[in-house]
């Protein structure tokens, strides 16, 4: 069924279960505030969504990589001018490290700017002192405090306005020079314990510095110099940079989809699903440019499957292991029927000890299907375990093992891993220290160090140095697959893991 097709409407979900629904003591009120949602401004445009796409259509040809990063779960409180400025350094930073390995574009989408909203295994959750209270649902229902847990619907009013204050303080950066390749070192490593991780980055930038030199010696970057100084923009001087979340309360999704005109550009080209080469109008949901479905609501006949089908962005589909073959490709089926490039990204999620048993039957099945997708790697939901204090954690090891064993297995099925999705931030505590939430990486952190800086409210998150040591080892991965020294045969299995496991060896960094 198509996307445009006339038996979907924006609120055609509602005849469907809704998998993770929330209730509203006041239904009243739930419907005034979905009321003003849709008087509201858009947060994204259709060019900016279709552009997108295009890029993602990049990325199913291999001819870019794709990098999904961010927060597990924003908070209110957490929007701030520097720690916004901090998640969009660290993501800068990885995609610059990625681009001199692989030698390919980075599309950077950040979980930012809308991702307030979790999904939970249970509506309940028991407390130390044995009272049960609603689960906390992220901060655009309910409170992290044990007390403010009614879903209040004013809580989607906020997330619209922290949504619009964090998006326009990442264009004011991102339009300001802030992403300059000229001046990377402004994207901060200064709290970066480790010296060697420093040195490694010190290594590249002087290296791009001279790249640089070379192409204003040849002219070739006379648009980069004129919008350093204030003329127009430049390649070098601002990168695109996309914003996304998890599609899950579908009432705030439903008031901030607007019918718009689709771009010229894109109606010239005479999309199959357009059904036209004139003007013509489509469903654009206006608050990110690109949205996922969780592994908890891509049921066939839900709300959530649904609502998706209709909009035009580009959208995730998150893939574990209770998704069986045929069922994801009836998936792409309904989500993608014309099979259009840049519309479906999958986002695998097995778990270290999983991914053999699921991934290749994945991979197999759309691949006989026809159907055009970005696979990406998410090595961090599939590996959360609880540490003897209690504190949920991820071990750098078993992010490390999916991750490598995702690359090896696309190589042994004829296959292409097109990009990462990880939790990751770039927040330092009143110290300049960053977080301590997973274990491992290239610092070695310890379970006795969890709780020194363990600052999330949801899921652990990597911390700037465990960050780094992913996207150095990926990129010199890259690298000796450019030079031809990585083959199917021998290059993307053991010997790559053990690189990865023990990236203190690889990089030569040590405590310090």
């Amino acid at each position: 069924m198509s996307p445009t097709s006339t038996e979907w409407s924006r609120d055609s979900w509602k005849s469907k279960p809704v998998a993770q629904d929330v209730g509203y003591p006041d239904q009243k009120q739930l419907s005034n505030v979905l009321s003003k949602l849709e008087t509201l401004p858009p947060l994204v445009t259709p060019s900016e969504v279709e552009r997108l796409r295009y890029q993602l259509s990049l990325v199913q040809r291999n001819e870019a990589f794709l990098l999904h990063a961010g927060d597990c779960a924003e908070s209110f409180d957490a929007c701030t001018g520097e720690n916004i400025s901090s998640k969009i350094g660290l993501i800068l930073s990885f995609s610059l490290i990625l681009i001199w390995g692989a030698r390919l574009p980075v599309v950077r989408i950040g979980r930012i700017a809308g991702q307030y909203a979790k999904p939970r295994s249970s509506s309940y959750e028991k407390l130390p002192d044995g009272r049960e209270v609603l689960s906390f649902r992220g901060d655009n229902v309910n409170g992290l405090d044990p007390n403010d847990r009614t879903p209040d619907p004013e809580r989607l009013l906020s997330a619209y306005f922290h949504s619009t204050t964090t998006l326009n303080y990442l264009r004011s950066l991102l339009t300001s020079g802030f992403a300059s390749l000229h001046h990377p070192r402004d994207w901060s490593l200064s709290h970066v314990r480790s010296p060697s991780l420093r040195r490694e980055f010190e290594t590249l930038v002087d290296g791009l510095s001279d790249a640089l030199d070379f192409s204003r010696t040849i002219g070739a970057d006379a648009g980069s110099h004129s919008y350093e100084r204030g003329g127009g923009r430049g390649t070098l001087g601002e990168v695109d940079f996309y914003t996304s979340h998890e599609g899950l309360m579908l009432g705030y999704e439903s008031a901030l989809t607007r019918e718009l005109p689709v771009p010229a550009s894109v109606t010239q080209t005479g999309s199959s699903a357009l059904g036209s080469s004139g003007p013509i109008n489509a469903h654009y949901n206006t608050g990110a440019h690109f949205l996922w479905i969780g592994d908890r609501t891509r049921q066939l006949t839900g709300a959530h499957v649904e609502y998706f089908r209709g909009i035009r962005n580009p959208i995730g589909i998150k893939v574990g292991p209770s998704m069986q073959d045929d069922e994801l490709v009836r998936v792409l089926d309904v989500l993608n029927p014309d099979k259009e490039a840049g519309r479906i990204t999958l986002i695998t999620r097995y778990g270290a000890s999983k991914i053999d048993a699921h991934l290749p039957g994945h991979i197999h099945a759309v691949q006989q299907s026809g159907h055009p997708v970005a696979w990406i790697c998410d090595p961090m939901h599939g590996n959360t375990e609880t540490s003897s204090s209690g504190l949920k954690t991820r071990h750098f090891n078993n992010i490390i093992s999916e991750l490598t064993s995702s690359l090896r297995i696309h190589t042994a099925c004829d296959s292409r891993l097109g990009g990462v999705s990880l939790e990751f931030t770039g927040e330092l505590n009143d110290e300049g220290f960053s977080v301590t939430e997973c274990l491992g990486g290239s610092m070695e952190l310890s379970e006795e160090q969890l709780g020194l800086r363990y600052q999330s409210f949801c899921d652990p998150r990597l911390n700037f140095e465990q960050s780094l040591d992913i996207a150095f080892l990926m990129s010199n991965h890259f690298k000796k697959e450019r030079r031809s020294q990585v083959t199917p045969e021998g290059g993307v299995g053991d010997a790559l893991y053990q690189e990865f496991k023990h990236p203190q060896s690889a990089l030569g960094v040590g405590k310090s």
